[in-house]
């Protein structure tokens, strides 16, 4: 296993801004604070999302769309550097209407309604390809 010791370096609560996309948000406060590498976890409400799910044979993302109102009942995620920019690596379950609920990648969504607790780390991640998986993984430290 592949592993670092982190020390933190602030820890944030915020209020997403309502129609203002979920994922591009956590981009952009880490952004305008120097964040190279953060740890989250959120909860509330999307309008819409755009969920993906990794293909692990074919190795290549596959969008799903959702053009309907989703609770946010758990938002997990990383805050790494991926060509030089904040990426926030955002996994989501979503809750519909009727109680069910999809999962996955939250590529995009537009915020209803959001919550969020961030916490930073001394130590930047930085990610690159990792030819096994041909995803963007975390260097070694």
């Amino acid at each position: 296993m592949h592993h670092r010791e982190v020390t933190p370096a602030g820890e944030y609560l915020a209020r997403l801004e309502t129609g203002r996309d979920w994922r591009e948000q956590i981009e952009a406060f880490a952004r305008e604070r120097g964040i190279e590498s953060a740890w989250f976890q959120g909860m509330g409400a999307v309008q819409d999302a755009e969920v993906w799910y990794y293909d692990q044979d074919d190795k290549e993302y596959e969008p799903i769309e959702f053009d309907e109102h989703l609770e946010v009942a758990a938002c997990v995620g990383n805050v790494a550097r991926l060509d030089g920019e904040p990426f926030a690596h955002t996994h989501a379950v979503l809750g519909r209407d009727d109680a069910g609920t999809l999962s996955g990648h939250l590529n995009a969504g537009t915020v209803f309604a959001g919550e969020l607790h961030l916490r930073a780390f001394e130590e930047p991640l930085v990610r690159e390809h990792h030819p096994g998986t041909d995803l963007d993984l975390w260097l070694n430290p």
